[in-house]
């Protein structure tokens, strides 16, 4: 028996591992999509955000958020995390589980990179990306998958699988928040109400970006199975990977329909938001639905982003990259969603969650940003939203051969 343990324990935990890499591999992917959604002008400065926020995330985490969101597990700097996990009864190693749930926090944040992409100051969205990662995202997962119980959340069966919620509707509320503070890019909005399209400058890469994102997502729903050792679980991690797959495609297929009704074009950049927004919806409970259920709910999510981001722009809230309407709105649709096949769960309980986790994230956040805006100013000048924040915040042209030609 302790041989099959130890087998199982070194399977479950390498799983974990793959897993976390995975998601990992998702900042490649938000790169990726976010610099092709920009423009030209602006792509070395969104690229120096997602490397730098990844590597903040990283030791923000590590100082202390791990500790705060799982204090029976963690402690400061990962005190005795790095033990055997055998000794303790658990099925990995404590260091697997710190990596897979790291690259969840930068997730979150990588959320918010895009929402505030063209104008926002790299030195302040970086001060910002440290009190995220080190406390405001470890808060609402300390009161979900932390076990700390806050307005009844588990009395009423609150369940998010792998983080509809907990980290996609929190990095979109977090974004949003800043993004109310900021305002919109020059030229977005004209003085008459007409909403002026802004192109992204590589829709090659953006879509390079999406299916990196969608590749890293079969991690991040699959290791949320947590092991893969026995015939159970290993089921489970296929019923979970096919319904990420559905999920996606009928999301992208939604949004391509519904933009050639609405627009009588296929709009690439619906369509990459659509497979995002499908997988944002499945995200919540990947375990419990069909795979035919799966693509409905993923199809359900291709269209409700299509009309979130045109609603979006009509209160002149600008989002580059559609951000908020993705992981926001959809991560909220994906709760919702979640009774439907999980008996377990209950739609007051999806609603108290939903609540809980917008409203701290989004006023936590709102005080930072505050904050910042008023002791260091979170917004560029107008001459340099004019000339491209890649010069006047990093000192490097992403294409400079292009620019100067």
């Amino acid at each position: 028996m302790t041989e099959v343990f130890e087998l199982q324990y070194a399977l479950d935990t390498f799983y974990f591992l793959v897993c976390g890499a995975l998601v990992m591999w998702m900042a490649a992917g938000f790169s990726m999509l976010e610099a092709g959604m920009v423009r030209t002008k602006n792509t070395t400065e969104i690229l120096t955000k997602n490397i730098a926020l990844y590597a903040i995330a990283c030791v923000m985490y590590m100082v202390c958020g791990y500790a705060i969101m799982y204090p029976e597990l963690g402690s400061t700097f990962l005190a005795g995390i790095t033990g055997n996990g055998v000794e303790g009864g658990d099925t990995y190693a404590p260091s697997a589980d710190f990596f897979f749930q790291v690259v969840f926090v930068a997730t979150a944040m990588s959320i918010v990179s895009g929402a505030v992409a063209e104008r926002m100051k790299l030195w302040a969205f970086l001060a910002f990306a440290v009190v995220m990662t080190a406390f405001i995202y470890p808060m609402e997962g300390r009161w979900t998958w932390g076990g700390e119980s806050v307005f009844g959340l588990y009395s009423l069966n609150f369940s998010d699988f792998a983080g509809s919620g907990i980290v996609h509707m929190a990095g979109a509320a977090a974004a949003l928040s800043g993004v109310l503070l900021l305002g919109a890019r020059k030229g977005k909005y004209g003085k008459n109400g007409e909403i002026n399209a802004i192109p992204g400058a590589n829709l090659p890469m953006a879509t390079l970006g999406t299916f990196i994102l969608w590749m890293g997502w079969f991690g991040f729903n699959g290791g949320s199975v947590l092991q893969t050792s026995t015939v159970d679980t290993a089921n489970a991690v296929a019923i979970v990977f096919l319904n990420t797959n559905a999920a996606a495609a009928g999301g992208a297929i939604a949004a391509m329909l519904l933009a050639r009704i609405l627009f009588k074009k296929a709009d690439l950049t619906m369509i990459l938001n659509g497979a995002l927004a499908g997988l944002v919806t499945i995200t919540a409970g990947p375990d419990t639905p069909t795979p035919l259920l799966a693509t409905l709910f993923g199809a359900l999510g291709g269209i409700v982003v299509v009309f979130s981001i045109l609603a979006l722009d009509k209160i002149k809230i600008d989002d580059p990259v559609g951000a908020i309407s993705v992981h926001g709105v959809c991560g909220l649709l994906g709760l919702l969603l979640v009774p439907i096949t999980n008996t377990d769960a209950t739609l007051g309980g999806q609603l108290v969650g939903a609540a809980t986790i917008f409203v701290w994230v989004f006023g936590a956040s709102f005080i930072v940003w505050a904050i910042l805006k008023a002791v260091m100013g979170i917004r560029v000048t107008e001459e340099e939203e004019y000339e491209g924040v890649d010069v006047s915040e990093c000192g490097l042209e992403a294409y400079p051969e292009f620019t100067k030609g």
